[in-house]
């Protein structure tokens, strides 16, 4: 990471937290997913995809927050924006993404379109998305009569498998927003042509208010209406009671369209509507091509100017709209000011990526723009106030009496309203808290208090719970994922120093104090014998056990995860970490720094030993950690399943470096102390090389034992795959079975999709390689080489004859996953593999996706396509190893011959 200059992005990030301007009250914020989701969900047993199909969106005004296609909101998300198209052939607008339900796929919910998120400023004051729409009619209900005949022994029926694209027949629609000022919102909307024919397309540039009305929410009524201006160009005026006054300026249009965000009773329910003027008004006016009935209505809460291209092939159209407190003084709202905006915008986007790019590589600076772009796109509204949940709306029907008793019950504190980083705002238009953590890394490169905030926010009252959980996601907010929130602000603690100069130790503070709480609500409910050895459930790794590790455990027993014991050994070093940085300045800090570092030895200990009455997770004979099935009856039974269950051990190291301890000498003496007492009662050290006046290292996996992991880690007939670490070893093609009081358990290396319904069955730990495990381990193994610098050498990959460091190790790595997005010699992605038009259309081979998770054996991106959050990890990747050649000779050696 280097320091950047000082850009007008810059400028503007620093008004925003130094002069509390306004940059940042509009963005990015609608979902591109409200219907079936939980926090919409009123059904008595919690069908979230029954009870609000994409099939209501468009009729049924929604409950907590509202979506669209390339959209934009307030903060609140009392106003919103979104273009709708239509071409002709359609039976419905495309108002929104459209995607199958998780019942419907054969490998869960999945969206089914053609979008990209192509730039984006962390102030959003230059943002640019592409959505590709096809001129034949959309394949609704193909995509989900086929996915829905297929197994889940079958790959996804993807939009590109239909013929609609066939011909290259479709529209390139790009939807940019610049901003003049903090309120002065520029919008392009500019459509292509990219077939071979002259095609017809309608688009609806769309103002809504969302409705607050109908849930008790707001008195007053929010109103847009027609006005002319002094030289008779129309104007809309919006007035809403708590945002205050706007006007929409629009480029001409053939009509303009008013209806109320009111839902279409008659429609879905039967119920006579109180008026013609409903949500899905337009809808039924441009398919049916029928407008008289709407010509005299010039006001209401849902607002489109409509236009209409015939566009000869390669041709193109553009569209100008402007929303803004005041309209601009001296200067026409769309003339040639709004050219001088955009071109100074767009300038201003460059300036700040600039900044980034260390090389010339014009390839790898795409890959990371889109990277960054997809993360600040990400950004959404998230709204759920869980009493009004539980217990319904004044003057609402009651919701069913099971919710009570159902989904969330234990979480009546949690209150939240925010803007917060998505996974990926169409399969999961929900915040999901370990997701986050690794969100803030790549964020905290571009707006470093957005990411501190966002840890914070989740360490708040009103979304932690009064025992010290974090909440994980709104399917459950009580599972447990793995504790890496405390790992996360100490990333963006260091990338926020080393970006400014500036160690913010109040952000470090703030935090560490919340944690303490989340800390011990681990050891408290997690570590059932008291012997620090945890549990803990999936822990975020959805299919990866024999079992589901969340649910009932076969034979009675309990399972004691080596992955549990790591993430909390991990957290240990996390807290002594910040503890003895803020125990610089403050000699408070060094005792809780003392109570870490112990409890780090004693379930470092735990997890090693080997005795007469201990089954321990390490298996000397294969050189790897296992999780151990402890049954009623006195039994262990090792779950000898090789993957990233047992690699996870690696997270847990720290090199406390000598210089820094010289600050603590409370701290200091004390470690001596303790290393001394448990050395005269022969009890298992964990620090093997304990030198007066030298680093030390703290470390869960002993230097033998760590050669030993390493050997498998770099194995490409294990874990070493063409795209990074697979998350289990391809020695298990050969399926890992276990009999447990009678019943078989298994799984089998499956290195795409999931061939089972666990989780949903839209992600697979069995084989893939995933992007936050495989930073992880890049990371450890740079601090392992911080200690043992060139003392330590590996065989990379195993069986080469190559020897290198562990620093240049975690460099191969890296290459390997950013290698997933390059063009190879062939110009074909990994990513894309199986989709020849990334490579022949020219209108698609710059763009790249960020899926959830990679095939394990090709590199192919599989489950949600558009996780940027944290596979844009390999932004920060980029920024340390990705300028370096790759095409060099150790990449062909490592790459080419997997």
């Amino acid at each position: 990471m280097s320091k950047h200059k000082t850009t007008q992005e810059h400028k503007r990030l620093q008004e925003t937290y130094q002069q509390n301007k306004k940059w940042l009250k509009w963005g990015p914020y609608l979902s591109e997913r409200q219907w079936g989701t939980v926090r919409e969900d009123y059904s008595e047993h919690g069908e979230a995809w029954d009870y609000f199909p994409h099939d209501h969106a468009r009729s049924r005004v929604y409950r907590w927050g509202e979506d669209g296609l390339a959209g934009i909101s307030d903060d609140r998300q009392r106003i919103c924006f979104a273009p709708a198209l239509w071409n002709g052939r359609d039976p419905i607008l495309k108002e929104r993404l459209f995607g199958l339900a998780g019942p419907q796929g054969n490998h869960g919910e999945d969206v089914k379109e053609l979008y990209y998120y192509l730039d984006n400023l962390p102030t959003h004051s230059y943002m640019k998305h592409l959505y590709k729409y096809p001129h034949a009619e959309f394949p609704y209900s193909e995509l989900v009569a086929v996915n829905g005949s297929r197994s889940r022994h079958e790959p996804e029926y993807e939009l590109l498998d239909t013929p609609a694209f066939a011909g290259k027949n479709y529209f390139d629609v790009f939807t940019e927003y610049a901003k003049a000022a903090e309120e002065d919102l520029l919008i392009r909307i500019t459509i292509f042509n990219r077939g071979v024919q002259e095609a017809p397309i309608w688009v609806l540039p769309t103002l809504w208010f969302r409705n607050l009305r109908a849930f008790g929410l707001m008195a007053e009524k929010p109103v847009m209406k027609l006005e002319r201006e002094d030289d008779g160009q129309p104007c809309v005026k919006v007035a809403h009671p708590e945002i205050g006054n706007y006007n929409l300026f629009f480029s001409g249009a053939e009509r303009l369209l008013f209806t109320e965000n009111e839902t279409n009773t008659e429609r879905l329910y039967g119920i006579a509507n109180n008026t013609p003027f409903v949500k899905d008004a337009f809808h039924r006016a441009v398919t049916g091509q029928q407008f008289d009935w709407l010509a005299e209505k010039t006001e209401g809460t849902k607002f489109a100017p409509l236009y209409h291209f015939r566009l000869p092939p390669g041709e193109k159209a553009e569209i100008r709209l402007r929303l803004c407190r005041e309209k601009p003084a001296g200067t026409q709202p769309l003339g040639k000011a709004f050219d001088t905006v955009f071109s100074q915008r767009m300038k201003d986007a460059d300036e700040f990526y600039s900044g980034f790019q260390k090389g010339e590589d014009e390839g790898l600076a795409n890959i990371q723009r889109q990277a960054f772009a997809g993360m600040l796109w990400s950004k959404q509204y998230f709204n759920i106030d869980m009493p009004r949940w539980l217990n319904g709306d004044p003057g609402q029907p009651a919701p069913p009496t099971a919710r009570k008793s159902g989904r969330n019950r234990e979480w009546a504190t949690l209150n939240n309203e925010d803007i917060i980083s998505m996974p990926d705002k169409w399969e999961y238009p929900w915040y999901a808290a370990w997701d986050l953590a690794f969100h803030c890394v790549p964020l905290a490169m571009l707006d470093a208090e957005f990411a501190k905030n966002q840890l914070i926010l989740f360490l708040r009252e009103w979304y932690m719970h009064p025992n010290g959980q974090i909440p994980a996601y709104e399917w459950a907010f009580g599972d447990v994922n793995p504790p890496v929130h405390a790992w996360a602000c100490l990333q963006v603690y260091k990338i926020d120093a080393r970006r400014t100069g500036k160690p913010d130790k109040p952000f470090l503070k703030r935090v560490f104090q919340k944690l303490l709480l989340n800390f011990t609500w681990w050891v408290n409910r997690k570590d059932r014998n008291g012997n620090n050895v945890f549990e803990g459930g999936f822990l975020g790794l959805d299919n990866i056990g024999v079992f589901d590790r969340s649910s009932y455990i076969p034979g009675g027993g309990h399972l004691e995860q080596a992955d549990g014991t790591s993430w909390m050994a991990m957290y240990c070093l996390n807290m002594l970490e910040m503890a003895l940085i803020l125990g610089e300045e403050d000699v408070a800090y060094e005792d809780v720094a003392t109570k870490f570092f112990e409890h780090f030895v004693y379930i470092a200990s735990s997890l090693n030993r080997i005795g007469e009455d201990w089954t321990g997770a390490w298996d000397e004979e294969q050189g790897f950690f296992y999780d151990i099935l402890a049954l009623p009856d006195g039994r262990y039974i090792p779950l000898k399943v090789r993957s990233l269950v047992g690699l996870s051990t690696l997270f847990a190291v720290l090199v406390l470096e000598r210089e820094k301890l010289e600050k603590l000498p409370g701290f200091y003496e004390r470690l001596r102390w303790f290393m001394q007492y448990r050395k005269d009662n022969n009890e298992n050290l964990v620090i093997e090389e304990f030198h007066e006046g030298k680093d030390i290292l703290l470390s869960l996996v002993p230097r033998e034992r760590l050669k030993r992991l390493l050997a498998a880690l770099l194995d490409e007939s294990e874990f070493f795959g063409k795209g990074g670490i697979r998350s289990i070893s391809r020695v298990h093609e050969t399926p890992y079975a276990v009999n447990i009081n009678g019943q078989d358990f298994g799984l089998r290396y499956e290195p795409g999709e999931s061939t089972t319904g666990l989780f949903g069955g839209n992600s697979n730990w069995r084989g893939p390689v995933w992007m936050p495990m495989n930073y992880l381990i890049i990371q450890s193994l740079r601090t392992y080489h911080c200690y043992f610098e060139d003392s330590m050498k590996v065989e990379c990959p195993a069986g080469s004859g190559r020897w290198v460091n562990l620093d240049t190790v975690a460099d191969d790595i890296s290459k390997r996953l950013i290698g997933i997005f390059r063009q190879g010699p062939d110009g074909r992605r990994p990513v894309h593999d199986g989709y020849e038009v990334y490579h022949s259309d020219p209108h698609f081979r710059g763009l790249v996706l960020f899926y959830e998770y990679f095939h394990g054996d090709t590199a192919r991106g599989v489950g949600a396509s558009h996780q940027t959050g944290w596979t844009g990890l390999v932004a920060e990747m980029i920024d340390r190893v990705g300028w370096e050649k790759v095409g060099a000779e150790i990449e062909n050696h490592v790459l080419h011959r997997v």
